[in-house]
């Protein structure tokens, strides 16, 4: 790399520049563990903590399913990025075609195969029997949504390497505020129970798709006008810039594989422990979850930087962009260690109201406290 630049249009990396791109993110989301938060409560104030434990092991089984398949939007972010510190128009809108191709293949196989994975996961899981039935209730419902996550996935990575953060924005919050309203209306209105969350989940998700769609149009019909070109189905298939996408997916695949392989080992040995530690284990990861989703705010600026940075072959934009983010992350990791020694118990006591539950949640804690710190490097290095 040279410290050349191309005339491209995106910024360099400051901090002014990181949190143009951080905030939005950080705020879009934060509102995803939020609505986990907010299944997580409806479910924890129920009579039965099998209601928790079938939400806890579904989204574990959707997250298993869904975010192996988040190179979508990484993968998506790195080439958009590129593209746009290119000033390449063409770039711009082939990259956004290769990933909605991805995502239907890649959803109908999810759909083709949804019975066999729902059997061998229950196996995995070996809860109990109340819990498994309630999970299946959650898991044939939700699964529907498939097209639309994995479709969505690739407009937010489109949005972030485009520097549009303020468009993901406001496409994640429509996401889980419909969602949480329609989790309140569906479980605490009418009853549904936890077929009720996966309802509003499933209508939340599609929505957010054709929306995320409609505003990458407006965009790209401006594009049209700043930066030229025109779609083409034969660029969008090019066998070199498919492959290279491919390569640059399977490499993300495989770490998101051994990351939420993790979570699902954890998950599985609570749920052999009993429907107590089971509950516990998924209140104590939504303190995980809106630390990593906050804090991944810093990482998705540095794809966008960083991407931006190597389209204009910036080599001093590339350090200080990898400099700039890494130095805010440590921040919000000192942030959220100090947040959770204060607000742990009584979050916990938010979540839920059953004795036995919060009992286990408070020895957990500890580890919630020591995560911020030790998973800093990871998420950073997974921007870059």
């Amino acid at each position: 790399m040279t410290t050349a630049a191309t005339g491209s249009t995106a910024p360099p990396a400051s901090h002014k520049s990181v949190w143009r791109l951080a905030g939005p993110i950080i705020l879009s989301n934060v509102s995803i563990p939020l609505l986990g938060a907010v299944d997580t409560a409806v479910m924890g104030h129920l009579p039965d903590p099998a209601y928790l434990g079938g939400v806890a092991i579904g989204q574990v089984l959707f997250s298993y399913i869904y975010w192996g398949f988040g190179f979508l939007r990484m993968g998506t972010t790195g080439f958009v990025a590129q593209a746009y510190g290119r000033g390449d128009g063409d770039g711009l809108r082939n990259t956004l075609g290769r990933g909605l191709i991805l995502a239907v293949v890649l959803s109908a196989c999810v759909l083709a195969l949804q019975v066999p994975i729902a059997r061998l996961a229950f196996w995995l899981f070996e809860a109990s029997a109340q819990v498994e039935t309630l999970a299946g209730k959650y898991y044939f419902i939700r699964v529907w949504s498939a097209p639309a996550v994995l479709a969505y996935y690739v407009t937010m990575g489109w949005l972030f390497g485009r520097q549009r953060p303020g468009a993901a924005l406001l496409i994640t919050l429509w996401l889980n505020g419909l969602n949480i309203v329609l989790d309140l209306w569906f479980v605490i209105g009418l009853g549904w129970g936890i077929e009720g969350v996966a309802w509003a989940t499933l209508i939340s998700e599609w929505s957010a798709c054709l929306l995320g769609l409609f505003v990458i149009g407006r965009i790209l019909r401006r594009d049209a006008i700043d930066l030229g070109g025109a779609w083409s189905l034969r660029r969008v298939l090019d066998r070199v810039k498919m492959a290279a996408m491919l390569r640059v997916n399977r490499d993300i695949f495989l770490r998101t594989l051994f990351l939420l392989t993790g979570f699902a080992w954890l998950t599985a040995k609570g749920a052999a422990q009993g429907e107590v530690i089971l509950a516990a284990n998924a209140i104590i990861l939504n303190f995980q979850s809106f630390m990593a989703y906050a804090r991944d705010g810093f990482a998705h600026a540095a794809e966008a930087l960083v991407g931006g940075a190597v389209g204009k072959n910036d080599r001093k934009d590339f350090r200080a962009a990898v400099r700039t983010t890494t130095i805010w992350a440590l921040v919000f990791s000192a942030v959220f260690t100090l947040a959770w020694i204060v607000a742990g118990a009584p979050i916990v006591r938010l979540l839920t109201d059953l004795p036995e539950v919060r009992t286990v949640a408070y020895d957990l804690l500890p580890w919630a406290i020591a995560a911020p710190f030790v998973s800093v490097w990871s998420f950073q290095m997974d921007g870059i």
